[in-house]
């Protein structure tokens, strides 16, 4: 399962990685014009998107919500007014300390115990969280992908066939 919790995580960072590139063949005022949907911009969807990137890469990590929560407000303030290229660096960064938890994690299918302060327990594999994270991406891609649309532009296909049919060999 390792093998496949880190392609899954490679997906992830591929689609991510089309969506910026999208993005920068558009006009830079596509990014930050508001529009009818489930986040005000495409600007603060990918912002969300990245929130959620570091929040879970702590929890992975073993951090306790007492750790976690107070740095939400911090993650949020490094989104504000970033470019495409900006949060794709961002992206990046935390793709990158993913993958040295990883490294550092030899059993990817290790079992894990997350507690929600609304929630309660959950008893996950830590594979099943990453999982979590790229479907996380999958959705809000949409999101933007739909967005685009709003505002006359198409989309770019992150589906991931496509990423198979890119890395295959």
């Amino acid at each position: 399962m390792n093998r496949h919790t880190r392609q899954m995580f490679e997906y992830h960072v591929w689609a991510n990685n089309r969506l910026f590139d999208r993005l920068k063949e558009l006009p830079e005022e596509v990014y930050e014009t508001a529009v009818q949907s489930v986040f005000p911009s495409i600007a603060q969807t990918v912002a969300h998107m990245y929130i959620f990137d570091q929040l879970w890469l702590s929890v992975l990590a073993g951090k306790s919500n007492d750790e976690i929560f107070p740095l939400i407000g911090t993650w949020t303030r490094e989104t504000q007014n970033k470019s495409v290229d900006e949060m794709r660096k961002m992206f990046h960064d935390v793709a990158d300390q993913y993958r040295a938890l990883f490294q550092r994690t030899p059993d990817l299918d290790k079992p894990m115990s997350i507690e929600h302060p609304k929630y309660g327990s959950l008893n996950a594999r830590f594979s099943e969280i990453v999982q979590h994270v790229v479907n996380h991406g999958t959705y809000h891609r949409g999101n933007v992908a739909a967005m685009l649309r709003q505002l006359g532009h198409s989309g770019v296909p992150t589906d991931f066939v496509f990423y198979l049919y890119e890395n295959q060999g």
